[in-house]
């Protein structure tokens, strides 16, 4: 492993070497905040201050002349194709509503219920974009096949900036128990998709709280997949080495099943790791996303140095495990930053079994402040030989 300080440019066209070592709000929706930087004593800075964009919450009194939409998400200048399991699901027929029609009537407590009651749900609170801030944490029962979250492009779940946003564990009998029985961990439902939404200021610093982060949502068992959302000034633990995921934070997926992510971006997000996604033996296959201004702000990295709390890899994406796997295609990851190791991606696959591939995809500007792969700007890769790198730009 060579420590790495210096701007370095790589167009790869085949392999490369690696080295071994609440209610509606009235106020305007926030601006996408800008990079975050790493707080000297290891905690994330407090979320950034939001700015009116072009797009706002609609009024009590909202006009239905004109249906607004919030910034589309995702890398618009991606071209990955997308496999059946990763389109958007079909809510044609919806099981529930959120909503009669008036940002009034989408309040936290009517997204609680819906969500723990599952099933394909809707909203319908008016034709501009609404905030919606959640009072608690939207919980996912364990006895829910599937759940599907679809906001049209219009709402954003807010957090507030005290409390994490969606939950998922089908190991937490509080959630009850699954109709699949067996091992929690195998298990492959409840299957949770969010699309058409965007999630804002998800908090999981509690030092109480055991999960390891997920500011916006939190996944254990089950399955995962995320659609033409938006994630923004999120943020999970500062400290701690194995932890993270200011955005999402998956556990373990059921059935060995990937997570897609699709036509998505992550921005401003801060955590002791993984400024946008964290897992621990997850394969993940991202397509025509954008990751831009997340810090991983941690010190000491993983297994932590003597006298450090650990964390500071991975600005972007944080993975550890044994064998899973790490794809992107279509993905553009930039201006991230790492304390530590891998400022857009750390990926460890601990016995050497997993495997990363990156595809006609962007790297650049994303800072590593500690070390990186010899030949993977913003990379710190530890798996079986080289990642298979291909029609993809990885610069510093």
């Amino acid at each position: 492993m060579r420590i790495r300080r210096t701007v370095l440019t790589v167009l790869l066209a085949g392999s490369l070497a690696a080295c071994q070592s609440g209610s509606p709000e009235r106020t305007p929706l926030p601006a996408e905040p800008s990079p975050p930087a790493p707080s000297s004593a290891g905690s994330p800075p407090a979320p950034p201050a939001p700015a009116p964009p072009s797009a706002s919450v609609a009024s009590a009194s909202p006009s239905p002349a004109r249906t607004a939409s919030l910034p589309k998400p995702g890398n618009p200048a991606g071209r990955a194709t997308i496999p059946a399991a990763a389109k958007p699901a079909d809510t044609g027929d919806p099981d529930r509503t959120v909503g009669d029609g008036t940002p009034a009537s989408c309040t936290s407590a009517a997204v609680v219920k819906a969500v723990a009651a599952g099933g394909v749900i809707t909203f319908d609170c008016g034709p501009s974009p609404v905030r919606i801030t959640l009072t608690e944490t939207a919980k996912v029962r364990n006895d829910v096949a599937a759940i599907v979250l679809d906001g049209g492009g219009r709402v954003t779940l807010s957090g507030g900036g005290k409390r994490r946003i969606l939950y998922m564990n089908v190991c937490d009998p509080a959630q009850g128990r699954s109709s699949a029985g067996g091992d929690c961990h195998a298990k492959a439902t409840p299957r949770l998709t969010v699309q058409n939404m965007a999630f804002t200021r998800g908090n999981a610093t509690d030092p109480t709280d055991e999960t390891g982060g997920g500011g916006a949502i939190f996944a254990n068992g089950g399955g995962l997949k995320v659609v033409n959302s938006r994630f923004t000034g999120n943020r999970c633990h500062g400290t701690g080495p194995d932890l993270g995921g200011a955005a999402i934070r998956v556990r373990l997926q059921g059935a060995n099943q990937p997570v897609y992510v699709v036509g998505s971006t992550f921005t401003g997000g801060v955590c002791s790791n993984g400024g946008a996604l964290s897992s621990i033996g997850v394969s993940w296959t991202l397509l025509n996303s954008h990751f831009s201004g997340n810090a991983a702000v941690g010190d000491g990295a993983n297994p932590a140095r003597d006298g450090t709390p650990g964390g500071g890899s991975g600005g972007a994406v944080y993975q550890d495990g044994d064998t899973y796997k790490l794809t992107l295609d279509g993905t553009l990851i930039e201006k991230n930053r790492a304390a530590e190791g891998g400022g857009a991606i750390f990926f460890v696959s601990n016995d050497r079994t997993g495997n990363l591939t990156i595809r006609n995809s962007t790297l650049r500007r994303n800072v590593s402040e500690g070390f990186e792969t010899d030949g993977l700007p913003g990379v710190f890769y530890l798996g079986p030989g080289n990642p298979a790198v291909t029609g993809s730009r990885l610069s510093g």
